[in-house]
């Protein structure tokens, strides 16, 4: 069942998030996710948690033989279906679970796409062994989470101190039972003042690595994106951000990768591996500081 608070919030993340992603999603975490994800021209893409769709549509317009955005939230969809049929870009979307893929076969996409939605999904490890069976042989994962090692809810938070001869002084990033996965509440604030709260899921980097191995999928590369100048300019957690980032950028493959074959089992004709269990609870997200609201980002799907 999704959580109503992401159909509550579709209007607003909307406007945030329009054609070119909120602030956040612009100038910190899109680059370097697009960087990291390469060319899709003539590729089958398939866009997770997708929102509003603004990657979904800028995929096809780049030229995605096909490019899918799925989401479970119907009032999210709405607002991306709305703006398709204004742009006719040729993106196409579905309602779906990302832990239950059965309208697509095995084998469909080419590279498949979760921006900032893997920490508000609950079942991580279905969700991630059904990207490893929709995804060809030779396919690509590409993902960003809040930094499971930075972002931990209300257990992190910046600090700064200042002596009478340090100006501006020292940030600090506190941060506390990492271990400890949960189920916490992730706070929007919404022009009004008012907040709405979804639930989020702090999960350790390990256990997101363990996930991906027991798909089948060998995570090959890892980014931690700095701010662009937009960035640091338009935010107060901007600089900060330049030492300690609070998102992360990872890339998995499917298939026979060299030196890393031991950590595939299965065939690949289901894109299957026997799954083992992760710990489950958690909670974490993206840029909350000390104690503002998190900007826009993928509902859960």
């Amino acid at each position: 069942m999704v959580d109503p608070a992401w159909d509550r919030l579709a209007a607003w993340r909307d406007r945030q998030m329009g054609e070119d992603g909120d602030l956040w999603h612009r100038a910190i975490i899109d680059p370097v996710l697009l960087d990291v994800l390469g060319p899709v021209r003539g590729l089958r893409v398939l866009d997770l948690a997708c929102g509003n769709g603004y990657l979904t549509r800028r995929f096809a317009r780049d030229g995605a033989a096909r490019s899918v955005g799925v989401d479970r939230s119907t009032r999210t969809l709405a607002f991306a279906r709305r703006r398709e049929r204004r742009l006719s870009t040729g993106a196409e979307f579905r309602q779906a679970d990302s832990a239950h893929l059965v309208r697509f076969a095995d084998g469909s996409f080419d590279r498949v796409v979760a921006n900032m939605a893997l920490m508000d999904l609950p079942d991580l490890d279905r969700t991630v062994r059904e990207v490893g069976r929709v995804l060809a042989p030779d396919g690509h994962f590409v993902f960003s989470i809040g930094h499971p090692c930075f972002d931990l809810d209300d257990r992190s938070l910046w600090e700064i101190e200042r002596r009478p001869y340090e100006n501006p002084g020292t940030v600090w990033r506190k941060v506390s039972r990492y271990q400890e996965e949960r189920v916490g509440r992730a706070p929007w604030r919404l022009p009004d003042g008012s907040f709405v709260y979804t639930r989020s899921y702090h999960r350790t980097l390990a256990t997101y690595v363990r996930c991906l191995r027991a798909a089948g999928l060998a995570l090959v590369r890892l980014e931690e994106p700095r701010p662009l100048p937009e960035a640091v300019a338009g935010s107060t957690q901007g600089p900060f951000l330049l030492d300690v980032p609070l998102h992360l950028v990872g890339e998995a493959v499917a298939g026979r990768v060299p030196g890393v074959d031991r950590l595939r089992s299965g065939s690949r004709t289901s894109g299957r591996s026997p799954s083992r269990g992760s710990p489950r609870s958690g909670s974490a997200r993206r840029r909350r500081g000390s104690s503002s609201a998190r900007p826009g980002s993928s509902p859960g799907s």
